[in-house]
Order: structure tokens, then C-alpha cells, then sequence
């Protein structure tokens, strides 16, 4: 995740797609596990101009996670668990279409929950033998019952106690759509609408949905890309960066 400034009442693009800018000038931008190895920034200032940005994109090694589930929990067989997967991934859609010129992301961001990372950004998902989508959060190993807190301020768009992968799930909007999701809980203590400051309590760790024991799978997500939550945020408590 990268935070810009432009002269206020300038256009945006990155790679043709209008990114909002604020009347300050402030806009975001997001580079995903599987960008090509440039991204195109183009500018369009009031007085017309328009500039040209080419910015190269460096690539990262990323671990191979081997992961034993029942079978029934790597693919939906049903078509009741068809119809599950579907409903929670029209709910998300429609939350993330948000695009608010507030930032909430601007006092940066904090751990959800503390604890030992047993899962991170970007690594190959290997399920029952079957090479599945990489992993897009980053994913904090506690017991179930331990608080989890809202790691930036924003506006709870999704609070649903049972997404069929992803089990007791929230998503806060941060502006200028930016969401944090908090996967795997076992309670909520918000509701969509409600607004909530950084460090507020908004729910619990559990192990719900497709889960093998209790965690929180914290993801971020910026319009169409996937970004790494643990760039933002510092080291983990008594962990060697």
C-alpha cells in the first residue's frame, strides 16, 4: 500500500484505473502479489498537463503452505454450500464498492491481535494435495476467546458470524477503498454501520469456517488489489524482524 500526493484537483490513474483523490491531494495505490514488474501512474493536473509514471516493482520469494482439511472444506460440494459461497461473495463485493473520500488509514495501523504469525502474506495454499489461490492475510495463531481490535479507524461494512470459508467475518472500511478483513472469529461485538476507532474491541479470535484451530486472518484489500497487511504495521511483539 502506497499513500500519494498530487496538487489538490488532480486526476489519478494507476494501470487505467481512476484512483479518488482527496481535496488534499492524498490518494492510495496498491501493489498485489502477481503485478507485472511495472506499474503505469498517470497524473492529470487542473491546468490539464498530464504526466507519465512508470514504477518498476520488485518481486518477492514467497513460502509454500501444506494444509490437511476435511474434504468437504476444500471445495463446496453441495449446491447448498454453493449457494453459501455465492451469497458471501456477493456480500463482500457490494461492501467493498464503498469508496468514501475519508482517511481513516491516515494515523497508519496497529496489530488486530498479538501472538505467533502462523501464516503470512502471499504464500502458495497446497490443501489435501491440491494446489489452491495463494494466502492473502497474515495470520495470528491464539487460543479461541482472545480480543481482537480494530487495527485502524473506519466504518463496519460487513459483520457476518458465518461465511462459509472465512466463518465469523468483519470488514471496516478505511476510505478510499480500503478494507481490513478479520477473518475466522468466534464473536462480534459490531454491527454494519457502526463506526469504530483504532484499538476499539470488535470481536473475538475463534476458529470458524475453513479453519484448522483458532486464528485471526487479518487481509487488506485496495479496489482491485490484495496488499500485505504486515508492511503497515510494526514488528510483531517479541519476534525478531
Amino acid at each position: 500500500l502506497v499513500v500519494g500526493t498530487t496538487t489538490p484537483g488532480a486526476s489519478v490513474w494507476q494501470d487505467d484505473q481512476p484512483v479518488l483523490v482527496s481535496r488534499d491531494g492524498t490518494f492510495l495505490m496498491g501493489f498485489d502479489r502477481d503485478m507485472p514488474a511495472t506499474s503505469q501512474l498517470k497524473i492529470r493536473q487542473p491546468d490539464g498537463q498530464t504526466e507519465y509514471r512508470t514504477l518498476p516493482i520488485e518481486q518477492r520469494q514467497y513460502a509454500i503452505q501444506r494444509i490437511q482439511l476435511p474434504d468437504h472444506k476444500v471445495a463446496p460440494m453441495t449446491p447448498q454450500a454453493v449457494r453459501h459461497v455465492r451469497r458471501d461473495s456477493r456480500l463482500l463485493k457490494q461492501a467493498r464498492c464503498r469508496n468514501d473520500d475519508r482517511q481513516d488509514f491516515s494515523a497508519g495501523f496497529v496489530w488486530p491481535a498479538t501472538g505467533r504469525i502462523s501464516g503470512v502474506y502471499g504464500s502458495q495454499r497446497i490443501l489435501n494435495g491440491q494446489k489452491k489461490r495463494p494466502h492473502y492475510g497474515v495470520d495470528v495463531a491464539r487460543p479461541t476467546g482472545t480480543p481482537v481490535v480494530a487495527p485502524a479507524a473506519g466504518i463496519i461494512t460487513v459483520a457476518e458470524p458465518n461465511m462459509f470459508y472465512s466463518g465469523g467475518t468483519l470488514v471496516i472500511d478505511h476510505g478510499h477503498q480500503l478494507t481490513s478483513a478479520l477473518l475466522h472469529l468466534s464473536e462480534l461485538s459490531v454491527r454494519v454501520g457502526e463506526q469504530v476507532q483504532q484499538g476499539q474491541l470488535i470481536g473475538r479470535i475463534g476458529a470458524t469456517g475453513r479453519a484448522t484451530g483458532p486464528h485471526l486472518d487479518w487481509r487488506m484489500k485496495l479496489r482491485q488489489h490484495q496488499v500485505d497487511p504486515q508492511l503497515l504495521v510494526p514488528p510483531m511483539p517479541g519476534t525478531t524482524p
